[in-house]
């Protein structure tokens, strides 16, 4: 499995993979360099800097998360909700096709490997509230803003 580093403007990400797809990507407290890019993550960390950039909004990675075939489908409901676009716990469990699986699907958010590219910090509260993000909410808030398409500009 290879690994590499790189320093972002909400702290520093940690991605590990290899020739078969991305499987993790996570915000890494104890890293405090950038790791050499291994070659199977390249394109990884290309995009995830075009995206902090502002240069990317969709990634096109060959992604391979390890998780059950339920928390599968809840990141892949995570992938398809756009840049700039939010969804609620329950719009989640509604597109699975069982509003009962609500806190399913949010502890499957909870446990996406694979942060910013498939993104569960997309996804809020019923009532518009940030709720729990695995990175903190400080990030969730920034990621949230910075894919805003409307932004607020400072007036003085």
């Amino acid at each position: 499995m290879a690994r590499s580093t790189l320093k972002t403007p909400v702290g520093m990400l940690t991605l590990e993979g290899d020739e078969e797809g991305l499987q993790k990507v996570f915000f890494d407290e104890n890293s405090y360099s950038t790791i050499e890019v291994e070659p199977c993550l390249q394109e990884a960390v290309e995009q995830i800097a075009a995206y902090f950039d502002g240069k990317r909004t969709q990634f096109s990675l060959t992604l391979n998360p390890d998780g059950t075939t339920f928390q599968k489908r809840v990141w892949q409901q995570l992938l398809e909700i756009p840049h700039g676009k939010t969804r609620s716990y329950q719009e989640i469990a509604n597109q699975l096709g069982d509003p009962k699986v609500i806190r399913a699907a949010a502890t499957a958010n909870g446990k996406n490997p694979i942060a910013i590219i498939i993104p569960c910090h997309r996804v809020i509260g019923s009532d518009g509230s940030l709720t729990g993000y695995a990175g903190g909410l400080h990030r969730k808030k920034w990621l949230l803003d910075h894919e805003n398409p409307y932004k607020q500009g400072e007036l003085f």
